[in-house]
């Protein structure tokens, strides 16, 4: 019997049907007050357009790009392709079932790892030592 993915003991497809009020009583604390005080308008926005994509078919085939890192991932969003800005570029984030209830800017990393290479000549006082090959 296949693994079926439960929020907070239910079902995906129950939480799809749910009213938005009897979600937001599901989520952590943080994320319940920021949805019971309003989204604000971009995040509207966003919804908005999600809903159009969803309702047009397209779900799998657009990426819907947009700044909003701060939005929870809402049931209606699993499916659909989110350019989620880092500071410098749109990365795609495909929206899973178990990114529900979280935030889109923890898919969007904004640093990179620092890789250092070696040490050129003169780089440092202690370069002076390291023998040329």
């Amino acid at each position: 019997m296949p693994k079926v993915f439960t929020y907070r003991g239910i079902p995906f497809p129950e939480l799809e049907k749910m009213p938005m009020d009897e979600f937001v009583k599901l989520l952590p604390s943080k994320a319940r007050r920021k949805l019971l005080r309003g989204l604000p308008p971009e995040h509207r926005k966003l919804l908005e357009r999600i809903r159009e994509v969803k309702r047009s078919g397209l779900a799998e085939k657009v990426m819907i790009r947009t700044h909003c890192r701060d939005m929870i991932i809402l049931p209606e969003m699993v499916g659909v392709t989110l350019g989620v800005h880092n500071g410098k570029e749109f990365i795609p984030v495909k929206i899973a079932l178990e990114m529900v209830g979280r935030r889109l800017g923890e898919f969007a990393i904004t640093c990179k790892r620092v890789m250092h290479g070696a040490p050129g000549i003169g780089a440092s006082r202690s370069s002076m030592y390291v023998p040329l090959k």
